[in-house]
């Protein structure tokens, strides 16, 4: 193995949040920071907003209810036929009377 090609590890490197919180932790470098953690981030706090500027889960919301009002497909199909069949021997039921 190679000497003096690895980093220098930091085994008390601080990561510091934006929102101030501090942890440590082991890393080739002494000092990091970022912009969101755990306490902070709106996932872990509970907090989570949906922003949707596009419209896109509204738009999805619409084409699902769409969906699941218009039936489409071989089984509509059949399903019409079977009424039809239904209405035309009551029909013919009624004539034969």
């Amino acid at each position: 193995m190679k000497t003096d090609i690895h980093p220098t590890y930091f085994p008390e490197a601080k990561i510091i949040c934006a929102c101030g919180k501090v942890y440590t932790v082991g890393s080739t470098r002494e000092e990091i920071r970022v912009e969101l953690c755990s306490a902070c981030h709106p996932f872990f706090t509970g907090k989570q907003k949906l922003v949707d500027t596009a419209r896109r889960v509204e738009r999805f919301h619409e084409r699902v209810t769409k969906k699941a009002t218009v039936a489409t497909g071989k089984k509509v199909k059949a399903a019409k036929r079977a009424v039809k069949k239904a209405e035309k021997i009551a029909k013919e039921e009624k004539e034969s009377k």
